[in-house]
């Protein structure tokens, strides 16, 4: 395996870029969804119950219980920390010395201390992946860093916490493939997941609706490619074979992209892909500018230092040869296991879904199960494509195969963490010097704990993919996990586990009238409304209100209490929580005076045809979703009451005279004209324009050189004669001479 320092720098690059986006973007939120007058005001989530300082810390970790201590309220204090963490971020991302363990210490404790306020608004499964991904990240930044052009100064530990990286990309991706299939969507089942996906996601983008278009035999193709990449590729990541990784890879990325493209997921495409880092090397970086693949290997080694040639029909008795000759046949054996392996993936795609291409119609057909619950009477779903005699697999198959390999890709990591604690200790064998042995013997002691202390955590929840693993575990396990849960060290993953939307994308209007008679529609800036106006490109940005709005439209509004206190603010008039849903208050229909009166309406909405003119949706009216309150309407306080949304507790009074109260306030007054998505837009502009500006200042391969720098040319008369006479041992220890360094 080659190096993985430049990876390793791309990856804490990400993860502080990442951490930017997400701070920036929950910045921009804060006053409508937790300030006093928003929709869950953070300061009801930390009330102190008489415990010890540390005792509260620990069992609520949040750095806002110091925010009084500051003169702040909770708000407050949570502009301070995603302020203070998008600026460290910031510093990360564009100054190497910034990318240490501290920082992201600092940017990992910042993001948990939001989490543990944000309620139902940060209960994404991003937000515990990059809490997850930011802690390795405290793990594999470097103490020191090492000179710019001594790369073999490095630690010996640097690299083993790395891998970390790569088990939580195969835990992410295996995770999300399988649930698809142990959900029983009968959509996922049927490969029909993708004819309705693009149109029922919660933020489509206008590639979206060109993707939705395309032919059922192409979706149903995705389907099948989807499975291929998410279950049957990410074993690879732990391949000996380095092309193998580089081929999972390059899928990974492929599969990322076309999900940017088609839909608005915030960050977290962007934080999988920093996390498919973990699959390259310095090698296929460029990280190595004196490799070249295609460098003549000589015949044989036994040359003189300055002759670069070989005469391929000399005869030698040097070991070279019988050296030469293994490799070549490892080489060999190497490329016949690749090419065994993806023979094998291509007729297991092809055998298990059933694939047939119907030159004919020119398409492809396939064949699954007919019903995932075991029979057609489970859920009156039938496949028109297929009988119940033809289906490839069914679900109690899949269940049993998901038996039989989860412990399996365990033990594999076990495997391959081991081999890579072994590689770790042989280069501390390699150390020279018994002070710096003893001091990379006693990093290597800590982080190789941690590490496996780390691992041994990931277990327990990447066993929730199959219960009856789950049991199987060892104890120690599940104490070491039930620990640091709360830390969210380690989570479970699995995405898009069914589709829904099947008859049509559910999606709550909000009404607002003065009268009561008539009304006026409330149109949100990026989920789909007005069915003339083009889906947003809103990557990295999260609006969370509107994602939660997409998540209600699926259920009842008593699933989702925190409706109600939206419409209570809408009705008081509220300006931070108007701003949620238009940035600028004038386009919002009541700036000037709250209505009387609101409702919510439930449509249905579907994706226009081709050819229908100016027009992105179609929608039709399904049923009232929420009934028509007005302040003091005793079905609105009813609903206060019972969900326990009355603020019974006035917010207390900071003194406005406080320093950083003012300094908040006058950066929130600058930023406010823009738009979230065009501050994120900007500072990823910035941080290009000051790259290009390094990259331009950086000193050039002549620069660096010692001519450049006015180093003298030592005189090489006699070192090049001798390098065009035969090596012989020389018998003058001190003159200077060094035997040559041979060529690989």
């Amino acid at each position: 395996m080659a190096g993985s320092r430049l990876p390793r720098q791309l990856f804490l690059q990400g993860v502080a870029a990442v951490f930017m986006f997400a701070f920036a973007s929950l910045y921009t939120q804060i006053p409508g969804l937790y300030g006093p007058d928003g929709i869950l005001p953070a300061r009801r989530t930390l009330r102190p119950q008489g415990k010890g300082r540390w005792q509260q810390l620990w069992e609520t970790p949040t750095l806002l219980w110091e925010a009084p201590r500051l003169g702040l309220d909770t708000a407050q204090g949570l502009e301070l920390l995603t302020l203070t963490g998008t600026v460290l971020a910031l510093g990360a991302l564009l100054l190497r010395p910034l990318r240490h363990p501290l920082v992201y210490l600092l940017l990992w404790a910042a993001y948990l201390s939001a989490c543990q306020v944000g309620q139902v608004f940060l209960y994404f499964q991003w937000d515990s992946l990059l809490l997850e991904t930011g802690f390795l990240a405290v793990l594999v930044a470097p103490l020191t860093l090492p000179p710019r052009h001594k790369q073999g100064r490095a630690s010996p530990h640097e690299g083993l916490p790395f891998w970390l990286v790569r088990w939580l990309l195969f835990r992410l991706m295996f995770a999300s493939g399988v649930v698809k299939l142990t959900s029983r969507c009968p959509t996922w089942w049927g490969l029909t997941a993708l004819t309705y996906h693009y149109e029922t996601q919660c933020l489509p983008t206008p590639a979206a609706w060109f993707a939705h278009h395309l032919p059922v035999w192409l979706h149903k193709l995705s389907v099948v490619a989807t499975f291929l990449i998410e279950i049957a590729v990410p074993p690879l990541f732990f391949a000996p074979i380095r092309r193998l990784r580089l081929v999972a890879f390059y899928a990974q990325v492929l599969l990322q992209v076309l999900i940017i493209i088609t839909g608005n997921y915030n960050f977290f495409n962007l934080l999988t892909l920093v996390l498919t880092t973990a699959l390259l090397d310095d090698h296929h970086l460029s990280a190595e500018p004196g490799c070249s693949r295609h460098k003549r290997t000589p015949t044989c080694t036994k040359l003189h230092p300055g002759i670069l040639a070989v005469d391929p029909q000399s005869t030698c008795d040097c070991p070279t040869l019988s050296i030469a000759w293994p490799k070549a046949l490892l080489a060999t054996l190497s490329l016949l296991l690749e090419l065994a392996i993806y023979g094998l993936l291509a007729y297991g795609t092809v055998h298990y879904f059933g694939l047939e291409v119907d030159w004919q119609q020119r398409t492809i057909h396939s064949r699954t199960s007919e019903c995932p619950l075991g029979g057609a009477q489970g859920q009156g779903w039938t496949n028109p494509l297929t009988s119940p005699s033809s289906a490839a697999f069914t679900f109690h198959q899949f269940s049993q195969w998901l038996k039989t390999v989860t412990l399996p890709t365990m033990w594999l990591g076990v495997v391959s963490l081991a081999w890579e604690l072994l590689m770790t200790f042989w280069r501390w064998t390699q150390v020279q010097g018994w002070l710096r042995k003893l001091c990379a013997g006693v990093q290597l002691s800590v982080v190789g704990a941690a590490t496996v202390a780390l691992f041994l955590i990931s277990l327990v929840p990447y066993s929730y993919v199959e219960p009856g693993t789950h049991g199987h575990l060892w104890t120690g396990a599940h104490h070491l996990f039930g620990a640091v849960e709360h830390l969210q060290l380690a989570n479970s993953y699995g995405l898009f586990r069914r589709m829904t939307g099947l008859g049509g994308r559910p999606e709550v209007v909000l009404e607002g009238s003065f009268d009561g008679h008539h009304w006026t529609e409330i149109e949100f800036m990026y989920k789909p409304g007005n069915v003339s106006r083009q889906p947003p490109v809103l990557v990295p940005h999260q609006p969370r209100l509107d994602w939660q709005m997409w998540f209600a439209a699926l259920g009842p509004h008593t699933h989702s209490p925190w409706f109600t206190s939206l419409v209570l603010r809408l009705l008081q008039g509220k300006e931070p929580v108007i701003r949620l849903i238009q940035s600028h208050v004038t386009s919002y229909p009541f700036h000037k005076q709250p209505p009387t009166y609101i409702r919510a309406q439930r449509y249905k909405y579907w994706f226009s045809r081709p050819g229908e003119q100016g027009r992105w949706w179609r929608r039709q009216w399904v049923e009232e979703f929420f009934p028509s309150v007005s302040l003091g309407d005793p079905t609105l306080e009813m609903l206060l009451q019972q969900f326990g949304l009355q603020d019974k507790n006035p917010p207390r009074a900071h003194s406005p005279s406080r320093v950083l109260a003012r300094a908040l306030h006058w950066v929130r007054t600058q930023l406010s004209p823009l738009e979230p998505p065009t501050l994120l837009w900007s500072l990823l502009a910035a941080v290009g324009a000051i790259k290009l500006v390094q990259a331009l200042l950086a000193p050039g391969p002549f620069q660096s050189s010692p001519l450049a720098r006015g180093e003298k040319q030592r005189p090489a008369s006699k070192d090049s004669r001798a390098a065009s006479e035969p090596a012989a041992p020389s018998s003058n220890p001190g003159n200077g001479s060094r035997p040559p360094r041979r060529k690989k």
